[in-house]
């Protein structure tokens, strides 16, 4: 076993121990990220071995505290994107507002909402739309995280200003009340956000949702967790409700569940007619790369309709549901149809039962998996104006699959009927064009199948893309958030150097104010300190002495002469008594220096030396 593996399977065995010991499940998270979060911590505790750290949490149970806050990156902010929440307000909410009954309460639910900032955002937006009034009486939203403590926070609704930096003053001043150095989220409106632990991959969904609001957060999961919270997701919202997701993920290929509202906003829809049951969809995922109208394209419908169009003969195509999708020229001209009839079911067209009854025939041609010929069907325009038709129903199948549509022609045969010797000559016409059809038909499963082929390759590329877009966002957010340890440090270091300041300039004022000489040296006897009694007493300036050895400074005091008293300060640890010291000032005037070593606390072999003039003796004054 390699030493990869045998980490790897380290790693699985300490996930497994921290989901049994403490219900945090992170068996679904992308390993990559995982690793490097785990990894980070384990070098903050000096621990380089998974095993070791499972032995360390098991008998520190508060490193759990601070490897969850390691893992759980809790990077968010009010209107994070602004661009996004601003189409969401604009065109998102009134169109979901006009679904609903007035004084319907509106239900949202912010999952993955860490401190609270994304569950006040659609707070403050609804508010804006309906007004604080009517929102405190109709909204409610569920804000959901794993992280207690990152709840505890969001609970409170209190806020620093440099939090509040994406709101304007206006919405600031509106939605929030100064409380000391914080903001705190009005009280109405509050009460509105209920907070809760709940964990998506695993807890029941919160059900009959208008909005679910999930961003930055399905990026961390694996593709088979991605899967599961959206086949919750999809329970929770009601038919038409909107799904709102992060910048980094994109649904497509749950096309069949989920239709895009604004991929550039990553806004989606809940499709009409979908049941609420949970299930599992057939891989959906988020992707990245593909366009709506590629998904479109590469149906082969689509390319049927190219070829009918340019038939000779009047043709309709239709799809599984009965709909008509697309009528080529002869079919407008002959049956006065219009491209607006393109979209409609076929039995609302006069045309599904005049001048032949075509539902039975298609169900005849499905069931009996062939196509279904109809020859000589008359069609009267008049008394004395009759037509007939040819006509072929031609069921579309994709290899032994379910069919893919019905293609239906009426091929005009009035003047072959009117004029028998033309017949043979038609047949011929319609035999080579029923030929020229399949010979199309082949050549476009042909092409379908290089497409599907190219569509395969499409999807591996775009989902190497999306894993690689979501490593980066959570690189990101990594980043973004040891910023914000950073920032937050640095704000430290910058008060206490304004403290570590202050106090030197006080102490630097007491030692000016100070008339005697006082001279601090350290462990090594350097001057460390020089103040303005020692320059009016001896003439040289502090930045002249500082650094410099005491012993070796010429100036008007003997310093061999108090040598001995800092020896025996230092050995003692005691303040000497004065000593008096014959010396020169910096007038040139003899002066008798009285100087008292004293040892100075907090710093080791460091003396404080005060130096002053002794007082004149009298004459006569010694001999008395």
């Amino acid at each position: 076993m390699t030493d990869r593996t045998e980490a790897d399977a380290a790693l699985e065995d300490l996930l497994l121990f921290i989901r049994d010991s403490r219900g945090f499940d992170f068996t679904g998270y992308k390993r990559s990220s995982l690793a490097r979060r785990i990894r980070k911590r384990m070098t903050e505790v000096r621990i380089g071995d998974y095993g070791d750290y499972r032995d360390y949490l098991e008998t520190n149970a508060d490193e759990f505290r601070s490897l969850f806050n390691t893992i759980l990156i809790n990077v968010t902010s009010f209107f994070r994107d602004l661009e996004a929440w601003h189409f969401l307000q604009r065109e998102v909410l009134p169109e979901l507002l006009a679904g609903l009954e007035p004084g319907q309460e509106i239900r949202i639910w912010s999952a993955g909402c860490s401190s609270g900032e994304e569950a006040y955002s659609p707070a403050i937006a609804l508010a804006e739309v309906l007004g604080i009034d009517e929102a405190v009486e109709r909204v409610k939203i569920y804000g959901t995280d794993v992280d207690e403590e990152a709840l505890r926070d969001a609970r409170t609704g209190m806020y620093s200003a440099k939090a509040l930096e994406p709101l304007s003053e206006e919405l600031r001043d509106r939605y929030f009340e100064p409380n000391g150095d914080k903001f705190v989220f009005r009280q109405d409106l509050r009460r509105r956000v209920i907070f809760g632990r709940h964990d998506i991959t695993r807890d029941a969904p919160i059900s009959r949702l208008d909005l679910l609001i999930c961003r930055n957060t399905l990026m961390y999961f694996n593709v088979e967790a991605q899967a599961q919270i959206l086949d919750r997701f999809h329970f929770a919202l009601r038919e038409g409700g909107f799904l709102f997701l992060g910048k980094a993920e994109m649904l497509l290929s749950d096309g069949e569940r989920f239709e895009v509202a604004n991929m550039r906003q990553r806004i989606f829809r809940r499709r009409a007619g979908e049941t609420g049951a949970m299930h599992t969809p057939g891989q959906p995922r988020l992707d990245i790369g593909l366009g709506e109208e590629v998904q479109g394209f590469v149906k082969r419908r689509l390319l049927t309709e190219l070829a009918l169009e340019s038939a000779p003969f009047a043709a309709v195509g239709l799809d599984t549901e009965g709909k008509v999708t697309v009528l080529n020229a002869q079919m407008r001209n002959q049956f006065g149809l219009t491209p607006h009839d393109v979209g409609r079911p076929l039995s609302d067209l006069e045309l599904s039962y005049r001048p032949i009854e075509l539902r039975s025939l298609i169900d005849q041609a499905l069931a009996e998996h062939r196509s279904i010929r109809v020859n000589s069907v008359e069609r009267r325009l008049g008394p004395e104006d009759p037509q007939y038709f040819d006509v072929h129903v031609q069921p579309m199948w994709n290899g032994n699959g379910p069919h893919t549509g019905v293609v239906i022609t009426f091929v005009d045969t009035t003047v072959a009927t009117r004029l028998s010797h033309e017949v043979k000559v038609k047949r011929e016409e319609l035999e080579t064009a029923y030929e020229e059809l399949q010979s199309t038909n082949e050549e476009l499963e042909t092409t379908n199948e290089e497409l599907q082929s190219s569509i395969e390759e499409l999807e591996t590329t775009n989902e190497e893309l999306q894993s690689t877009n979501e490593e980066l966002e959570t690189t990101n957010e990594e980043l973004q958030s040891g910023n914000e340890e950073l920032e937050t440090m640095n704000e430290e270091m910058r008060i206490r150097s304004s403290e570590l300041d202050e106090t030197r300039a006080f102490l630097e004022g007491i030692l000016s104010s100070i008339a005697a000489g006082v001279v601090v040296l350290d462990g090594e006897q350097r001057v460390r300190s020089w103040n303005r009694g020692a320059e009016e007493l001896w003439g040289l300036r502090a930045e002249e002495v500082y650094q410099q050895y005491f012993a070796v400074l010429d100036f008007g005091l003997p310093t061999e002469s108090v040598h001995d008293a800092i020896a025996d300060c230092l050995r003692t640890g005691k303040r000497t008594a004065a000593v008096d010291v014959p010396a020169v000032n910096r007038i040139g005037r003899s002066i008798t220096c009285s100087v008292t070593c004293t040892p100075m606390d907090g710093l080791r072999h460091a003396v404080v030396l005060l130096m002053e003039e002794s007082p004149a003796i009298p004459p006569g004054a010694q001999g008395n």
